[in-house]
């Protein structure tokens, strides 16, 4: 716990720099449209890897975009490893303090509330959102604690609060598996009147793909929400799988949406939500520039026509699963690890 506080102080006095003991990465943004806007990335889930994914998208946003990115990570406190089934440690979430977007892909997290008060200091400002698959239902706590209003499905006394910060936030709480998980996966469809939005420029029907099958939305989405992409549930794991037949696509459930957002007390900011985004959606290309796209609309820069999304190193995410012995070949990693190469 000491190297942890010391840590932290240096993040703090130097300006979020990262050094190879610290339990976050650091990317400098290099010259681009992003040039002096800050993103953090908070990773933190036990099955989609995010832990893969989150570098990979902050190193494109920095190398090919401009974009400071800071990714953190769920830290085993022992060991200073990465470690996602530790739900209770982000390190690093004083960063949000500087952060113009955040981007978050947690999972039932039960974070200290140190570490919670950083997040509502965020929302509260009214910054932008951008949430990944799980983030839907990123925190799970406990209804006598501080922070309980954050747990997916809260019903509890704060009743601007309901269902928690998947619901006030981006739009929906965690539902069900609408697809067959691991066996059915999503094709993004455009949504009706939603082709000339600028997330979805370069971005034609069929171009995003997720292995990470459809999760159930309660429709319509609340509030202003806009629905960008539908997700077509195909009959198999392969990119040309035709569509399964039945309910399942009638109606498809949106898989990327705008919304705006206000929690009680804050100011009224956007938001961005996609239940893809699991590592592996995004070896797609069309994948990678749905989210790169959403980084430059949360923080009000134009798209580019274009965006460039090749991958930046060597990326060659794992399959998701909750058995690391199955589908986690990347154990134990220290963030150090996740530099740009």
């Amino acid at each position: 716990m000491k190297r942890l506080l010391i840590s932290t102080t240096l993040f703090l006095g130097l300006g979020f720099a990262a050094r190879a003991a610290d339990p976050w990465v650091v990317y400098e943004g290099k010259g681009g449209p992003g040039a002096g806007k800050h993103v953090v990335l908070i990773s933190g889930d036990e099955e989609y890897r995010s832990e893969e994914a989150l570098p990979q998208l902050g190193k494109i946003l920095s190398v090919r975009h401009g974009f400071k990115c800071t990714v953190l990570f769920a830290i085993d406190d022992a060991t200073g490893l990465i470690n996602p089934n530790n739900n209770r440690n982000i390190p690093g979430l004083a960063a949000l303090r500087t952060a113009d977007l955040m981007v978050i892909a947690t999972r039932f997290r039960d974070l200290p509330d140190e570490q919670m008060a950083h997040v509502d200091e965020y929302l509260k400002s009214g910054r932008p959102v951008m949430g990944l698959r799980t983030a839907t239902h990123a925190f799970n706590i406990a209804g006598n604690k501080p922070w309980a209003h954050y747990g997916n499905g809260y019903k509890g006394p704060k009743k601007e609060w309901a269902d928690g910060f998947g619901r006030l936030v981006l739009g929906e709480q965690w539902i069900n598996h609408h697809g067959a998980h691991a066996r059915e996966a999503a094709r993004g469809i455009l949504a009706p009147g939603a082709k000339e939005h600028p997330v979805l420029k370069s971005i034609g029907e069929g171009d995003v793909f997720a292995l990470s099958d459809v999760y159930g939305v309660r429709l319509p989405l609340p509030g202003d929400s806009k629905p960008l992409l539908l997700g077509q549930v195909v009959a198999g794991m392969k990119f040309d799988d035709p569509p399964v037949a039945g309910k399942k696509n009638d109606p498809m459930m949106p898989v990327a949406w705008t919304k705006s957002y206000q929690v009680p007390g804050g100011k009224k900011g956007r938001s961005f939500a996609t239940t893809t985004g699991a590592a592996v959606d995004m070896k797609w290309e069309g994948t990678r520039r749905l989210l790169v796209n959403a980084a430059y609309w949360c923080v009000g820069l134009d798209v580019p026509a274009k965006a460039a999304v090749e991958p930046v190193g060597r990326f060659e995410p794992s399959m998701f699963g909750f058995k690391p012995a199955d589908y986690w070949p990347k154990q134990n990693l220290k963030p150090a690890q996740f530099n740009l190469e």
